[in-house]
């Protein structure tokens, strides 16, 4: 059975060193408080809190189903829906905090198919899915914030106000693509004029830094992708933002031990 107690089950689905995940374990313990403690009254836990963890992360990071994931750790379906219900929350991504006041931030949206149809729509990939917005810092790389989903069918720029993710970068610069026209405060790349005349030597000059920079984003997203939650989404999709700030939050953290 898979444990948090032998150490070589942990980096391949976490992608944390045992150190990170005890640091991990640590938060998880601070935001739960008794509710989610070892040992507790009336109907403990059968997993041991490092292990519960664990579990979360294996879900995420393989996206079998709990009657696949229960018995991996010994426990029923039943009891591992509960530490996923419980646990998934708590890894949440803190709120951001700004560090300064030339911190520029990066934003664009991926989107992921979604089975629950009561937010996801068939989208550009041919599936029904949502849009996920999110927001990375440009100099560290590590995501500052993550929107509330919105169906697959709406453009970036919609997304990027009604996912109120505009409101948690106030203030800062922000860098996304030609999608985002429109949205006050964010540094697109320049367009080409509809007359077809070719842009001046000194824009596209400054497209290719824009494009560059921007990448940043993208390299972020796919290593988001690596948790194969993400790719097909089984869950009711009210619960999908919290996962992608769980996931967020183990992508900082290997970042940044």
């Amino acid at each position: 059975m898979i444990s948090a107690a032998q150490a070589g089950w942990i980096t391949p689905f976490t992608g944390l060193t045992p150190r990170q995940f005890r640091k991990l374990v640590r938060t998880v313990a601070e935001r739960g408080g008794d509710r989610i403690a070892d040992g507790r009254a009336c109907r403990p836990w059968r997993l041991c809190l490092a292990d519960r963890v664990l579990l979360v992360a294996v879900y995420w990071r393989t996206n079998l189903t709990l009657r696949q994931v229960g018995p991996l750790f010994g426990i029923s379906h039943a009891a591992a829906h509960r530490v996923v219900e419980t646990v998934g929350p708590l890894l949440a991504l803190a709120p951001a905090r700004r560090r300064s006041v030339d911190q520029v931030c990066i934003v664009d949206g991926t989107l992921v198919p979604t089975r629950d149809r009561r937010l996801a729509e068939r989208s550009k990939n041919y599936r029904y899915s949502t849009n996920l917005q999110v927001a990375i810092d440009a100099d560290t790389r590590l995501v500052v914030a993550v929107g509330d989903p919105q169906p697959g069918n709406r453009n970036d720029c919609r997304a990027y106000r009604e996912s109120g993710i505009d409101q948690v970068l106030a203030g800062r610069p922000v860098m996304a693509d030609g999608g985002y026209q429109g949205n006050p405060g964010v540094i697109i790349p320049y367009r080409r004029p509809r007359d077809g005349t070719p842009l001046p030597e000194w824009q596209e000059e400054l497209n290719a830094v824009h494009r560059s920079v921007r990448a940043r984003i993208e390299h972020t997203l796919a290593r988001m992708k690596c948790w194969k939650i993400l790719r097909d989404y089984r869950r009711k999709a009210h619960t999908l933002r919290d996962t992608a700030a769980g996931i967020a939050f183990l992508h900082n953290l290997a970042l940044t031990g």
